[in-house]
């Protein structure tokens, strides 16, 4: 018998280790249109954000117009990116190998990115068809909100009671609480920082795993591996 009739994961960042790989494309793309800042700075302050939110933050904040032309450029070459560096969390695959019952992908990043990440990683056959995109819910339905995450659950008529999130982002693990849901952070990525797992229990986390193996002896806790 397990505690939970579903987990839930995010993707990016989780499964497959591409918040490193967006943070470099990122900052490489704003710095050359006049925006200060690092990979480190995007990993620790932007993480789990949409690229157009960050922009408009980081617009605000520096008082610069950035060119709109840039989000298509920042996507086109980081899907060129994705495409020959991405590799999964180390451990992701031996997880998922493992794990017991149902699951399901709730991202911010859209289907086509999904399908790119997974196919490249070979994680896609864990969860097709059950990959969601909070994009296609519609505009302002991305986390911080709940949505996709509810989203996910009505998909296999689960109580967010008894469903388990996978999450490390600080926006990620708002949307899991506010759908109702418990949460695991993550920190176990390459673009993990000082104080992570720390934000993460402010944000509502209820446990840290730092590595795959430690995700799934906290799974095992749970009866789901």
């Amino acid at each position: 018998m397990t505690d939970f009739d579903l987990i839930l994961f995010d993707c990016d960042g989780v499964l497959v280790d591409s918040e490193i790989l967006a943070a470099e494309v990122g900052a490489d793309v704003l710095v050359r249109a006049g925006v200060p800042i690092t990979a480190q700075e995007i990993c620790q302050d932007y993480a789990g954000m949409e690229w157009q939110a960050i922009i408009r933050e980081l617009e605000n904040r520096h008082q610069v117009s950035v060119p709109e032309t840039l989000f298509a450029e920042s996507n086109r070459l980081l899907d060129q990116v994705l495409a020959t560096q991405l590799e999964a969390v180390e451990g992701a695959a031996e997880l998922l190998d493992a794990l017991r019952g149902q699951r399901c992908i709730c991202s911010n990043s859209s289907s086509p990115r999904l399908t790119l990440e997974l196919q490249r990683t070979g994680l896609d056959h864990f969860f097709s068809p059950h990959i969601y995109s909070a994009v296609d819910l519609g505009p302002g339905r991305t986390k911080p909100q709940p949505d996709i995450y509810l989203h996910g659950a009505a998909q296999f008529d689960a109580d967010p009671a008894r469903c388990l999130v996978v999450e490390d982002s600080v926006h990620g693990v708002t949307a899991a609480r506010r759908a109702g849901m418990q949460v695991i952070g993550f920190t176990g990525a390459r673009h993990s920082y000082q104080g992570h797992g720390e934000r993460l229990c402010e944000a509502g986390a209820a446990q840290i795993a730092d590595t795959m193996p430690a995700l799934q002896a906290l799974l095992r806790e749970h009866g789901l591996t």
